[in-house]
């Protein structure tokens, strides 16, 4: 069958988020994000908050999400995790939590990187089939402004962000959503994506073929080797070999 939609995941696949660059911390053994100095920061400005208890209320509430949420892939937007970290800490500012959401991300947004040639390779394909985006993040306002500061974001026709959609891959609803948007069937849809459970798992539990790329991948064969569920149909090291597979299959 032609393939008439290709989906993309977003971070280390369309652009890439360079964490291994950013500063890590532990709490008594637990990660803490990179931004928890910039937090804590922003968070004792007028409040006497000991930095230890700043960083117990945050591994405490990312704890409690994992429970309720990241367990059954729900996802937690970035500002009802920092609201519920205030109500753990008694803070009743009520701009605080805004403050730290625009802290935490741009962080992560100063990690992001995008190869040059990926607004040309998406400018290739939107000529051939239309283009969508399913993608597994906490703020969708950082992730469709890093699309269009890209350039990538003009030729994706649908953009489904797992904050705004309350569920993350590999769950099937998230990937229904995205065909949804693109009027298309799963036989007629390629998916790309760094995360073998994640992305090409999900995908294929629908009958979507899978594209694994592994340009942000550390060591793909110990990955694969820790891997159990359905395997790629194809594999690529760069996304300007994308559109050349594409055409063995027209």
């Amino acid at each position: 069958m032609l393939i008439r939609a290709v989906v993309f995941d977003l971070f280390d696949t369309l652009v890439d988020l360079h964490s291994e660059d950013l500063p890590m911390e532990e709490h008594h053994g637990a990660p803490l994000p990179a931004s928890v100095r910039p937090l804590y920061a922003a968070v004792t400005r007028d409040a006497d908050v000991p930095f230890d208890d700043f960083t117990r209320a945050l591994v405490e509430s990312r704890r409690s999400f994992g429970e309720t949420h990241f367990a059954h892939d729900r996802e937690v937007p970035t500002l009802l995790l920092f609201q519920d970290v205030m109500q753990r800490l008694a803070l009743s500012d009520p701009d605080l939590p805004r403050l730290l959401t625009d802290t935490h991300v741009g962080v992560l947004r100063s990690a992001v990187a995008v190869p040059c040639h990926h607004a040309e390779v998406l400018g290739d394909l939107r000529a051939r089939a239309r283009l969508g985006l399913c993608s597994n993040f906490s703020h969708s306002e950082t992730a469709l402004g890093v699309l269009d500061d890209a350039g990538l974001l003009a030729p994706l026709d649908a953009v489904v962000v797992s904050d705004a959609f309350g569920l993350r891959k590999p769950r099937r609803e998230i990937f229904d959503e995205v065909l949804a948007r693109l009027d298309a069937v799963p036989e007629e849809v390629i998916h790309v994506g760094d995360n073998l459970g994640a992305d090409i798992a999900g995908a294929a539990e629908l009958g979507i073929r899978t594209v694994w790329i592994t340009r942000r991948v550390r060591d793909p064969e110990a990955q694969l080797r820790g891997y159990t569920g359905p395997l790629p149909d194809h594999t690529i090291a760069d996304l300007a070999e994308l559109s050349r597979w594409l055409e063995a299959l027209d």
